[in-house]
């Protein structure tokens, strides 16, 4: 089966979050069930100076008004299109924004440009192949099944997967007639939503299927709190909904193998962790004394809860533990956590910005990952976590509640209890959630059992690759 997946990150080519990971390792592990996957996606600078030996496959004279160019290559184990357009893509800055943080104000121009592009290779621009299935991720690429469907490729069964409906695509109605969409698209059953132009809204409607990020995800989006204005779209295609949980790329992230920590260890051999936990603590300024160490990794964003963890740093410290912080985000927090780390040194330290391998590290000498959510779609920092003996202490939301135990009595008398999780996501909620791992962490013996198990669960792609390439063949034999 030929599979077409657009996204506009891609790991290790381009990351921003979690949708980079999932794009990046999903292919791999489709393989093994007969998928052949060719991933789409926007030539950014970077992107651009990785590839190795790009094949020209096709030329756009006038892709919504500027040239492009397709080229594929093999990185990594990847086949990847991409999307050559100087005019879109070829400028400073991240994917979204630019370099002083700022949304590119043509963002819906450039990533309809790449949609357009996705819709044209599932029409079979490409001479020698054409997909039987187009896989989309979120709203950058949700205008694909847009395209297809008011196109030349109707027939082609297409899905999108939606890693966060916090971000949506909306822009104003002026946009619409750059799209090159018939005038009958601008509806409710097209990319109208209140009057405005909605790529993911314009996706979810197009497209023969809708996939989460896990299942409790699938059912949060379903109401108010959770769908974020789109939950009435949802639950009109509520019987092409699927909850499949994210994995990892379990090569990576590999606590055996992993060239980006001080030591490597095991299930077996997990004393050896020890060594990366002294490098936490020596590049973190941390005291050396035998307190737990919890870490987060995050994006330093409400949605993530870090307002939460600035305002109770003071009393998490109180209690004994120690931190160590990785992120970037919001100014407001990341200034009150950077003052949080002055006011006590030796109990907390933080790096700001994104840095991958001291992420690795990070979980590989941690002894817990705080991760407060208020919502959480998937998460893949838990995973991480579980893999690496780094025990989760997570909200009870999303793909975080489907992917880690509770340590209640009955998961602990069971020896199968894997974290930590609290609810209601409030101050006292999370102080009730660390004072509880504070305590667990004081029964070594139980603390390196809860290690162990998490390190037994299998948060591979394995079951969910599984999942998907079930879903893929019924699309396909449908449309047959």
């Amino acid at each position: 089966m030929k599979v077409l997946s657009v996204a506009s990150e891609v790991f290790p080519l381009i990351k921003t979050g979690g949708l980079a990971d999932v794009a990046g390792a999903l292919p791999g592990a489709l393989a093994g069930y007969g998928v052949d996957t060719k991933t789409l996606l926007p030539g950014y600078r970077k992107v651009m100076s990785s590839l190795q030996a790009p094949v020209v496959r096709h030329v756009f004279a006038d892709l919504l008004g500027a040239p492009a160019t397709l080229l594929e290559a093999e990185h990594h184990g990847l086949s990847v299109l991409v999307l050559d357009a100087p005019a879109y893509f070829d400028r400073a800055g991240g994917p979204y924004v630019d370099a002083a943080g700022t949304d590119h104000p043509d963002n819906w121009h450039r990533f309809a440009a790449l949609s357009l592009a996705g819709a044209e290779i599932a029409a079979g621009v490409l001479p020698d192949w054409k997909p039987d299935l187009v896989h989309v991720h979120d709203w950058q690429a949700a205008m694909v099944p847009v395209y297809m469907r008011y196109g030349e490729a109707p027939e082609v069964p297409s899905i999108v997967t939606i890693h966060n409906i916090a971000f949506q695509g909306q822009f104003g109605a002026d946009i619409f007639p750059t799209l090159k969409l018939p005038r009958h698209a601008f509806s409710m059953e097209g990319v109208e939503y209140y009057g405005d132009v909605c790529f993911l809204k314009g996706g979810l409607q197009a497209a023969h299927a809708i996939t989460t990020v896990s299942p409790s995800y699938a059912e949060e989006i379903l109401t108010p709190e959770f769908g974020m204005g789109l939950e009435g779209v949802i639950a009109s295609r509520q019987a092409h909904l699927h909850g499949i949980v994210n994995g990892i790329d379990s090569d990576v992230w590999n606590p055996d193998t992993d060239t980006m920590i001080a030591r490597t260890f095991s299930l077996t051999k997990l004393a050896k962790r020890d060594e990366n936990r002294h490098a936490i603590i020596d590049h973190f300024g941390l005291d050396t004394d035998d307190a737990p160490i919890f870490c987060i990794i995050s994006r330093l964003t409400w949605q993530k809860g870090m307002d939460l963890v600035a305002s109770t740093i003071d009393q998490i410290v109180g209690m004994g533990a120690k931190l160590a912080i990785l992120g970037a985000g919001d100014a407001p927090l990341e200034g009150a956590l950077l003052a949080a780390t002055a006011a006590n040194p030796g109990r907390v330290g933080m790096a700001v910005g994104y840095n991958e391998p001291m992420s690795h590290l990070m979980q590989a000498g941690c002894d817990g990952i705080i991760i407060p959510s208020r919502f959480e779609p998937c998460g893949l920092t838990q995973l991480y976590g579980l893999r690496y003996g780094c025990v989760p202490i997570v909200a009870r939301t999303g793909g975080l509640n489907d992917t880690v135990i509770d340590a209640n009595h009955a998961a602990l008398q069971a020896k199968v209890a894997t974290g930590v999780q609290f609810a209601p996501v409030t101050e006292e909620g999370l102080l009730q959630a660390v004072r509880r791992a504070i305590r667990l962490f004081e029964d070594r013996k139980l603390w390196t059992q809860m290690q162990k198990q998490g390190m037994k669960s299998d948060v591979s792609w394995g079951k969910s690759a599984e999942r998907y390439a079930a879903l893929y063949s019924s699309l396909v034999s449908k449309g047959n």
